[in-house]
């Protein structure tokens, strides 16, 4: 399993976050809710990067899709063991051992988030979430799609994909419409991978629906850490949120 430094790398987001902690069934999760009258058979599942839900750039995300008429769930599916947020050093590649800590959860089955192992293994919490709604939509995953377990799919810079198998069974077995918001240095999903994508959901094969994005000037992470002191990184968080936000506005 091979990582770039910008997995494990980036910068803290400033902002007063408004959402709330709640425990779902025993599993943590961070609530954002819409101050205005919203679809209530709609919600937004966020699955966060490394550093999980105590990251203030996860939260703030899902308070600006609640400030779109979103209800976003942000659940903790690392179980509490994920990179501490509160440690700026943390998002410093050189400060940390994230190949230790890899190491440490792995053999709890809770690994990195992209892994299908870490999904499959939190997959029991999702149907706590049920009662509360009748539509769902994922950021960050594939896996949840290949069961059609959610209804739409929006992904920015996915990494660990297995390539071409994953797009090829997302493509024979998932419903769900896919956005992809990619950019122009990603090692995680490269240039190849991107026109790959291209070659097997675009021009209208993908009956369901599929869109990519691409930023260029921004690098793996961008979407969520990225350093918005850059304006092609600014740039590109705001475009790749408008693009996530028009996405569900059409499909959900």
């Amino acid at each position: 399993m091979s990582f770039c430094k910008d997995c494990i790398q980036g910068v803290r987001h400033e902002g007063e976050p408004s959402g709330t902690l709640e425990t779902i069934d025993g599993v943590a999760c961070y609530v954002a809710t819409p101050t205005v009258d919203y679809a209530k058979d709609k919600v937004i599942l966020l699955l966060p990067d490394a550093f999980g839900i105590e990251l203030i750039n996860a939260q703030l995300l899902a308070d600006d899709f609640a400030k779109n008429g979103f209800k976003v769930v942000a659940i903790d599916y690392l179980n509490g063991d994920c990179v501490p947020a509160d440690k700026s050093q943390t998002l410093n590649v050189k400060s940390f051992d994230f190949y230790g800590w890899l190491a440490a959860i792995a053999p709890r089955s809770l690994a990195l988030h992209s892994t299908r192992s870490s999904l499959r293994s939190k997959r029991k919490a999702l149907p706590s979430l049920e009662p509360r709604v009748t539509a769902s939509a994922v950021v960050t995953t594939f896996d949840l799609a290949f069961d059609n377990v959610i209804q739409c799919a929006v992904v920015s810079h996915p990494s660990l994909l297995n390539i071409p198998a994953d797009l090829e069974t997302y493509f024979s077995k998932s419903a769900a419409p896919l956005l992809i918001n990619s950019c122009e240095n990603d090692i995680m999903f490269s240039a190849e991978v991107q026109a790959k994508a291209d070659e097997i959901f675009g021009d209208g094969k993908f009956a369901p629906g599929y869109r990519r994005e691409y930023f260029p000037g921004c690098t793996h992470g961008f979407a969520v850490r990225g350093d918005l002191s850059d304006p092609l990184v600014k740039a590109g968080k705001e475009g790749s949120f408008l693009a996530s936000v028009e996405f569900f506005l059409a499909h959900l």
